[in-house]
């Protein structure tokens, strides 16, 4: 039995399913995850030894790479301090004056642990501020796993959504309406019909957990201008997208000033960090100058805003984000190259340093288009790939991520694997 084997079977004995996150344990592809022990660079090391070239980077928050030299010194220098306090540090004062200097769209920020935790913190405040409960998402969106985000689309045109969790309450449900994605005349029809009820508009700005999906600048123009008539709050939930897919996130990639911001992954640096912000009128509503209550023990850890700060501050190189999206955009045009070559019904594509795979011959724009995709065959991609020592995230369902630590060696030797995976596993 291998040593990823024998992990597996010990963790299943205490842990349901045998990991912390529930797509770690490669329910959609089959077969045993590996256990990682550790990283450099663009590389993991499995519990057998085994390398791999990894593209899954703790799902996006590695853009520098596994254990950057400067991120690991700074994080040991503050560990060296003490590992946490639970009062106020001047570390915190520098991650929030980061943040609003990079995105204009914050006035205000706070730092908290988690994406789930500040996109259901910036919900609760988005309903304060504006005094209602109606939220609107989209479908294959995901935000965290509060209630209120834990929600599928009903069964016709705008209809509210059905709880797609066990233990999440209808009645929490009924206040979430789940729209198509990319569709602007469906916001439009939204408002008309619930423009008064609605609270907030929550959006990935750039989708990424039904794997990449980019969408049209007029959706997100609707969105804008929809919550601007109505007196709505446009929060985009940049935790993944946040200096990811650039230097001022999707919101400046696409022009759009949301009234809220999410934001984690790349701010922690691959420790657990998080934030919400935006306009200083709705965030002066929350505790303790407001009427709203958020509040975390360990919300801006110092370890792990020290990270945070040492990868936001090395990533504002001039040329990073390009060396980035060269990167990313190779990788997609030589898998396609590839698939194409073998016949294979397969597209790619990406933005920044996130790039999403599809075995669909063109690239969907939404969650129905994603949902044609041939799972099966991506499987068998899947498996062929970690094989040959190149790990992708292990679902059709997620967006994969490029760091600055790949060289054209890495994506070379993946593109020639791609090539012997597309000709040998029948896909």
């Amino acid at each position: 039995m291998s040593r990823n084997q024998e992990l597996f079977e010990r963790a299943q004995k205490y842990i349901p399913g045998g990991v912390n996150s529930p797509v770690r344990a490669f329910g959609a592809v089959g077969g045993t995850p590996p256990f990682l022990v550790g990283g450099s660079g663009s590389r993991v090391t499995d519990a057998d030894g085994k390398s791999y070239v990894d593209y899954l980077g703790s799902w996006g928050p590695l853009i520098l790479g596994h254990a950057h030299p400067e991120v690991v010194a700074a994080t040991r220098a503050a560990a060296l301090n003490g590992l946490s306090f639970g009062a106020p540090t001047e570390s915190e004062v520098e991650m929030a004056e980061l943040l609003c200097r990079r995105l204009p769209s914050l006035d205000r920020v706070r730092l908290v642990g988690s994406g789930t935790e500040a996109t259901m913190s910036a919900i609760r405040l988005a309903r304060g501020h504006t005094g209602r409960d109606l939220l609107v998402k989209f479908e294959g969106c995901y935000h965290g796993h509060s209630d209120s985000l834990l929600v599928k689309a009903g069964s016709g045109l705008l209809t509210f959504g059905h709880p797609s969790s066990g233990g999440v309450p209808d009645d929490v449900a009924r206040h979430t309406l789940v729209l198509d994605y990319d569709d602007d005349d469906g916001v439009r029809r939204a408002f008309a019909q619930h423009g008064e009820r609605i609270a907030a508009v929550i959006v990935e700005p750039v989708a990424g957990n039904m794997n990449l999906v980019l969408p049209r600048p007029e959706f997100l123009q609707a969105l804008r201008a929809q919550c601007t008539e109505h007196g709505a709050v446009l929060i985009f939930d940049e935790v993944m997208t946040g200096f990811r897919v650039g230097p001022a996130c999707a919101q400046g990639l696409y022009g759009i000033r949301p009234d809220m911001t999410t934001l984690g992954k790349v701010i922690g640096g691959g420790m657990p960090v998080a934030a919400f912000g935006g306009r200083r009128e709705i965030m002066e509503k929350i505790a303790p100058l407001g009427p709203v209550y958020q509040a975390g023990t360990l919300s801006g850890n110092p370890l792990a805003v020290a990270a945070g700060l040492a990868t936001l501050r090395l990533i504002q190189a001039p040329g990073f984000f390009a060396g980035l999206e060269r990167r990313a955009k190779a990788l997609c045009d030589g898998l396609s190259a590839a698939a194409a070559k073998r016949g294979v019904a397969f597209s790619a594509q990406s933005v920044g340093g996130m790039f999403g795979l599809y075995f669909r011959a063109r690239c969907p724009r939404n969650f129905a288009e994603v949902m044609q995709c041939d799972q099966g065959a991506f499987r068998r991609f899947f498996h062929a790939m970690l094989d040959a020592g190149h790990y992708f995230a292990p679902s059709p369902f997620e967006a994969g991520f490029v760091s600055a630590a790949h060289s054209d060696a890495d994506i070379e030797e993946t593109i020639a694997a791609a090539d012997e995976a597309f000709q040998k596993t029948e896909i």
